[in-house]
């Protein structure tokens, strides 16, 4: 078992965190769908400043024994207590050593008080429907498409944008 600890970032922090998540969250689109025409697409800076400027949101460095391995963005609701994972990624060098599971264990320990825990992942992720459905816990409670769109985003100019699963963990 590391030991993993949690650094919240300063505003200064925040563009080396964008381009962490830009490059991590690149691979699985490259990997599903190639090169795409324009690499600021995967996920655009305006979506990761949405979670990183938000009042209730917290974004943090993650370290395991001492090292950063990766970075999240959690955004608390104290008055509902149903709070989002907006954004959770581990370099890849750190992946397939049960990093992420401890990371999850820390972060719902560090915030004692959540009823219920959201995120969305992408459709095509599998890798991170595993995780968060067999090692977390998570269960999918819908799944958003052209068939079944999401009345509060709007449209990608990507499949990979519009197809993506809200998953849902009820704590207690």
């Amino acid at each position: 078992m590391a030991d993993i600890t949690f650094k919240k970032l300063v505003e200064q922090e925040y563009a080396e965190f964008r381009n962490d998540v830009k490059k991590i969250f690149s691979i699985a689109v490259i990997e599903a769908y190639g090169k795409p025409d324009d690499p600021k697409e995967v996920i655009p800076d305006n979506d990761i400043n949405l979670s990183l400027h938000n009042p209730q949101c917290e974004a943090l460095a993650i370290y395991a024994d001492g090292e950063k391995v990766g970075g999240a963005v959690v955004k608390i609701d104290p008055q509902t207590e149903h709070n989002w994972l907006d954004l959770l990624y581990i370099y890849p060098d750190k992946h397939g050593q049960g990093l992420g599971s401890q990371i999850w264990q820390n972060l719902e320990r560090r915030y004692p008080r959540t009823k219920v825990w959201r995120l969305i992942t992408p459709y095509f992720e599998k890798r991170n429907i595993h995780f968060y459905v067999n090692k977390c816990g998570f269960r999918i409670v819908e799944f958003f498409n052209k068939s079944h769109r999401d009345p509060d985003r709007p449209l990608g100019n990507n499949d990979f944008q519009n197809e993506y699963f809200i998953f849902e963990k009820t704590m207690g």
